[in-house]
């Protein structure tokens, strides 16, 4: 549920959005994202890598059946083993994708303030990562709720590139809220401020 009290936000929170505010801007509403909503983004890493971390044990365990035993092999033989090592970690990485994401959400806050819509993403390491949306930017919005009233208002889409050359289009706006509509009434009242051209 939204406010427009930040002294409700957890200290991290509130503390993004307090410094964020400009002399004598207003605030109108802030919220963030479902923690457990923004988990589900992790499922495809999670079930990626139950195959990837199965391979990479299987081969790592073959590699020191085979040359471990041997106490005539090389130094080189009985390191190879050791190359599964990196890939077993990044399955074990993938595993918690869903637990970095929802870290990553309580250090998310949406705001809507008597000038813009903004949403500010801390980091673990201090940094700021702020994305500013003036009215005039918000005049095409798509809610997607879902039954219990939760849901996305997703204000446009960026193009991602892969590192393969393949793109693919992500939302972004107020993602993962657990009542979409009401922010919906404050970032449309903000648009309706927008110049009329």
């Amino acid at each position: 549920m939204g406010t427009s009290d930040p002294t409700l936000l957890p200290e991290p929170a509130r503390a993004l959005v307090e410094t964020e505010l400009r002399p004598g801007e207003g605030l109108r509403w802030v919220g963030q994202p479902i923690p457990s909503r923004m988990a589900l983004g992790g499922l495809p890493a999670l079930l990626f890598a139950v195959p990837w971390t199965a391979f990479a044990l299987f081969w790592t365990w073959n590699a020191a059946q085979i040359s471990c035993p041997n106490p005539n092999s090389s130094l080189e033989a009985r390191m190879f083993p050791f190359f599964g090592v990196p890939f077993i970690l990044v399955g074990l990485g993938m595993f918690t994708t869903p637990l970095w994401l929802m870290r990553a959400a309580r250090r998310t806050v949406y705001v809507v303030t008597d000038r813009r819509a903004i949403v500010l993403r801390g980091s673990w390491f201090g940094s700021v990562t702020v994305r500013s949306f003036e009215p005039e930017k918000l005049g095409d919005l798509s809610r997607n709720q879902r039954a219990d009233g939760s849901g996305d208002l997703v204000f446009g889409q960026d193009v991602k590139v892969g590192n393969r050359g393949a793109t693919r289009l992500v939302d972004y706006g107020f993602l993962g809220l657990r009542d979409v509509r009401e922010a919906e009434e404050y970032v449309d009242a903000l648009a309706r401020r927008a110049p009329r051209s």
